[in-house]
């Protein structure tokens, strides 16, 4: 008896909503077989319900985490995730996927959800206000000052994904939103609908994300967009065509909708005139190529789809990728050992695929290696299985002998496809090859192949405006490399033009695509209050010398825990002399006998000396002397400063002081301690500023780790 088709559900409202009973549904078939695998319709599902349940509960509930908070749930939830990686690849074999290309997709979901953990505890503040650049002056005794900050989008991120990277796609997207504390609707592709909703389905069983923060719907949402305002973002992946579609909703032309895209592309790899058979650059260009056409069965949108080179050397770049796709490239269905390229994802793609091909080759395209005829495929389940019905195809590489025929410009057949175009190489060919890429009117990624640094700097520099990433190959990094087709969640994917003008993944970039960001001007005990972060001119409650401020009984802010310390608590210090003979013995002990410290003829001839000075790393030495507190206590250990400036030379017969002021706290979700970042100025005794800097301490949140302990405390390695 045949098992019923049961219909792929979706996740809204935080709970797990299924259509009527006999609504219109897409079937979602296995690439592979052709069996209808599950049914897929989101007909009578509440989208305007399902935009305001993210903009309110979604909002309401992230926003009690800060981006600390929400960096180790996605640590945690990529923990959970990766022990239910081999059910997602039983899933994921049905889209066609080889493990190899499932391990793409689903461990590079997993690895991004770790990364911007990783990034957000590490780059971003314990709060949900990030400041970017330096303070502003705004009048000339510093009571009005501005600066920007960046807050969470009041809306949700709606993404809109294609059907080649089923979790991938959903994960490098969820990652920043999530972090940046902005709800997230999924709205996948129909085929590889089912194993997105099993990714979402093992997210929502781990418990571990707040409600609101991800919902799906699974089937078509044509009125989606109809339900966005100006609060709300849309990630979209597609077809360049479709993006264009998008763009021209009201609520996007018009209604504020932040749209971002990243789109199909005909992206280039490019062989230098050194590459030689034989040498190292060619041998990794040729690998290049072929994984690009095969891996996900060539259904990347940063697949190779050109390969530029040097005329001379096309007949030896196609002979060597035939050969190598012989030799390694076994085409049938993924779960059949010895397959090393899977179906497409479905009947339908492989037509528009085979399509394709077949204008190229009207338009002056020829056949070099492959045929558009049905490969033979090994059966994976005997007689009757079905494996004939499956969208196979077999590697075909074009020869271009016009390499400036439009249509390898202008057409991609988006499957394991790749065509071959020559440049000249009169005057190094360099110019040539980037005139070739630039054809493509914008590409998501170029792969330049060469151990030339003349040939590589002008071909680089020529086409990184037309591309989002730029992959330089050659015999240092061939091995240590991820890859022309393998984006990374450090670095930005997209590119601009017929790519999209879109820049998912990038790290803190991308982040903040999920914010606001806002000019904030006023008083510097204002934006103290908003920002968190304490500003010049703000108040101060000051321990330390009378004469400078401090006052009496106001406790040393060393001998605070994170639970006492508060933003403008300060410490300043009395006045120490600088004499000669310091600063000589500072020359020989330490071996920096530079001539402004050590011979008065020539520092006296110095422009910026007036002779011998002090120097800078004995000032910032001796200021840790003037405000340090010794005693055991709060303050576990000081592991660095930035941006140390010497603005103002020390001469013998000066004397420095030092002011330390708490500028930012950030207590460490998981651990005993935190970091706090001090604002320190060190002046002379005319009051100019000699040096500026912050100091990077640990400190407990409560002073009872070191007494615990009844020793010196081990110091973590700070995250």
């Amino acid at each position: 008896m045949k098992t019923a088709v049961e219909t792929v559900p979706s996740y809204v409202l935080d709970a797990w909503w299924m259509p009527d009973a006999g609504a219109p549904a897409t079937d979602a078939r296995d690439a592979s077989t052709g069996e209808v695998l599950a049914r897929v319709s989101a007909e009578g599902l509440d989208l305007a319900a399902v935009v305001e349940h993210a903009r309110t509960v979604g909002q309401e509930e992230l926003g009690r985490l800060t981006m600390h908070g929400r960096a180790l749930k996605l640590r945690e939830l990529a923990g959970y995730l990766n022990g239910r990686r081999e059910e997602l690849y039983a899933v994921s074999a049905q889209t066609g996927a080889t493990r190899g290309d499932s391990m793409v997709d689903i461990d590079g979901g997993i690895g991004v959800l770790f990364t911007f953990s990783s990034k957000g505890r590490r780059e971003l503040p314990n709060s949900n206000v990030v400041v970017e650049g330096p303070v502003e002056p705004l009048s000339k005794d510093g009571s009005f000052i501005g600066e920007h900050i960046y807050t969470r989008i009041p809306g949700a991120d709606v993404q809109v994904n294609a059907f080649n990277f089923p979790v991938w796609g959903m994960l490098e997207k969820f990652a920043p939103a999530f972090l940046a504390g902005v709800p997230t609707i999924v709205k996948p592709a129909t085929p590889g609908m089912h194993l997105a909703a099993a990714a979402v389905r093992a997210m929502v069983d781990s418990g571990i994300l707040p409600p609101g923060s991800l919902q799906l719907v699974a089937g078509s949402a044509r009125d989606l967009l109809d339900q966005l305002d100006y609060r709300d973002m849309v990630s979209f992946t597609g077809s360049a065509a479709t993006a264009a579609l998008l763009r021209a909703h009201p609520n996007v032309s018009g209604g504020g909708v932040r749209f971002t895209a990243e789109t199909d592309s005909l992206n280039a790899a490019i062989l230098g005139p050194d590459a030689m058979p034989g040498t190292p650059e060619f041998e990794a260009f040729i690998r290049s190529v072929v994984t690009e056409m095969t891996v996900k069965a060539g259904q990347k949108c940063t697949a190779i789809r050109r390969a530029i080179v040097p005329d001379g050397l096309r007949g030896a770049v196609i002979d060597a990728v035939g050969a190598r796709i012989n030799e390694r490239v076994v085409v049938g269905d993924p779960r059949t050992e010895g397959v090393t390229m899977g179906a497409l994802a479905s009947l339908e793609q492989l037509a528009d695929v085979r399509a394709a091909v077949e204008a190229m080759l009207a338009a002056g395209g020829e056949l070099a290696h492959g045929t558009l005829a049905a490969p033979g495929v090994p059966d994976a389940a005997g007689p009757g299985s079905g494996v004939g019905r499956g969208a196979f195809m077999s590697p075909v590489l074009l020869d271009w002998p016009d390499a400036e025929a439009a249509a390898v410009h202008t057409l991609e057949a988006f499957g394991p496809v790749c065509g071959v175009l020559g440049f000249s190489t009169h005057d190094g060919g360099a110019s040539e090859a980037v005139r070739l890429a630039a054809l493509g009117a914008g590409s998501l990624v170029a792969t330049v192949c060469s151990n030339d640094p003349d040939f590589v700097r002008e071909v680089v520099t020529g086409i990184a405006a037309r591309h989002g990433r730029v992959l330089v190959l050659n015999r240092e990094d061939a091995r240590t490399s991820t890859g022309h087709g393998s984006p990374v969640p450090h670095l930005v994917h997209g590119g601009p033009g017929r790519a999209g003008g879109g820049e998912e993944l990038g790290g803190i970039r991308s982040v903040k695509h999920h914010m606001q960001r806002t000019a904030i001007q006023g008083s510097p005990n204002m934006l103290t209050a908003v920002t968190g972060v304490w500003h010049e001119g703000a108040d101060r409650r000051i321990a330390g010398e009378a004469e400078f401020g401090g006052v009496a009984g106001e406790v040393h802010p060393f001998r605070k825990s994170l639970a006492e310390l508060r933003i403008g608590d300060a410490f300043a210090s009395g006045l120490r002399p600088v004499s000669l003979e310091d600063i000589t013995a500072f020359a020989e002990s330490t071996g920096d006998t530079f001539y402004a410290h050590t011979d008065p003829v020539a520092a006296a001839k110095n422009p910026f000396f007036p002779g011998i000075v002090a120097h800078g790393y004995l000032l910032v030495s001796w200021a840790a002397g003037l405000f340090v507190e010794p005693a055991p206590g709060p303050v576990l250990a000081n592991y660095g400063l930035e941006k140390l400036r010497f603005l103002t030379p020390v001469a013998a017969g000066d004397s420095i002081r030092v002011t330390l002021t708490a500028k930012e706290i950030s207590p460490r979700v998981t651990d005993d301690y935190g970091e706090v970042r001090w604002d320190t100025v060190i002046n002379n005794q005319n009051g100019d500023v000699v040096a500026s800097y912050d100091v990077l301490t640990l400190v407990e949140k409560e002073d009872t780790l070191y007494k615990s302990r009844g020793r010196r405390a081990t110091v973590p390695r700070p995250p």
